[in-house]
């Protein structure tokens, strides 16, 4: 494991850098809309599916995971060079036990290079696509920035440069390239979905009645920008139903969300800072890693496992 992750010197070098264009894009509160699609790309390679499915407490505990997601995120954006380097030595720990059969039979392992770095990328991709579609996009010529940020970002978690695309110019290739090639129909993509359509109060102390008023709109905005934001050929791949009434209503949305930009100053542009302060407790703990995972007791509706 060591061989791969950086020094802690190393490390000083990698995080970004404030202004950058990844500080820009991760700090923006719409980028939020996006953390749905970057989760069902990710599950919908079988091997991740697989991981989240056996071990994950995503699919019981879906907003503690999304904190624990954000705590990698920012942490490592915004944290500083020590807490960026402790994160991703845990982060690239805590995969070292995920391992198990996937469905048809075949063995799998969280660290499987193509896998683990497809991973990576589909933050990249939420992030710069939900700028598009949402907010404020990066201008000609700062895409190719932005992706020499991610890489070095990536290595922290042991995210070897071989496995991603030197250049920006090739990221799109290499995506399409993993749609068609690695990405899959399984029961954890639809198991995600179901969570998103049936969320969990996302804090506790929330009145009952109170939940069920915000539940539905809040579902009914995750799925649209979630779903929405697929290529339809990889919702017709995942079996993903998607009308011309949702297409409408996700356009409007993403209209709006982009109408608001003039009010996207202070605290909605620079939320990454301060989540760090918020959970600055939990990220000491390590609370984004913090434990060994375990194999689900149960294992997830239709979902064979060894």
């Amino acid at each position: 494991m060591s061989s791969v992750l950086p020094t802690l010197e190393e490390a000083r070098e990698l995080v970004p850098r404030p202004g950058g264009h990844v500080w820009r894009l991760a700090g923006d509160a719409r980028g939020f809309s996006t953390a749905g699609y970057a989760v069902l790309l990710q599950v919908a390679h079988p091997t991740v599916g697989a991981g989240v499915g056996q071990y994950s407490g995503f699919l019981d505990d879906p907003w503690g995971r999304l904190l624990r997601t954000l705590d990698y995120v920012h942490g490592t954006i915004y944290g500083g060079p020590e807490l960026a380097w402790t994160i991703g030595k845990r982060v690239r720990g805590i995969h070292t036990a995920i391992k198990g059969v996937k469905p048809d039979g075949e063995r799998y392992h969280a660290l499987e290079p193509r896998a683990y770095a497809w991973v990576h990328a589909t933050l990249a991709d939420a992030f710069v696509r939900g700028a598009e579609m949402f907010g404020t996009p990066l201008r000609a010529g700062e895409h190719q920035d932005f992706w020499e940020e991610w890489l070095r970002l990536g290595r922290l978690i042991g995210v070897r440069e071989r496995d991603l695309p030197e250049r920006w110019n090739d990221f799109r290739p290499y995506f399409d390239e993993m749609v068609e090639q690695d990405l899959e129909d399984n029961p954890t993509v639809h198991l995600v979905l179901e969570s998103f359509e049936s969320p969990q109060p996302m804090l506790a102390g929330i009145p009952p009645r109170a939940w069920r008023v915000l539940r539905i709109p809040m579902a009914t905005q995750l799925r649209l920008t979630t779903v929405g934001m697929l290529e339809p050929e990889l919702r017709a791949k995942l079996g993903i139903a998607w009308s011309p009434r949702d297409e409408r209503a996700f356009r409007a949305l993403a209209a709006a969300s982009r109408a608001s930009t003039p009010l996207i100053r202070g605290p909605l542009a620079e939320v990454g800072p301060r989540y760090v302060r918020w959970r600055a407790k939990q990220l000491e703990r390590g609370d984004v890693a913090g434990r060994t995972p375990q194999r689900r007791e149960e294992p997830a509706p239709d979902m064979a496992v060894a």
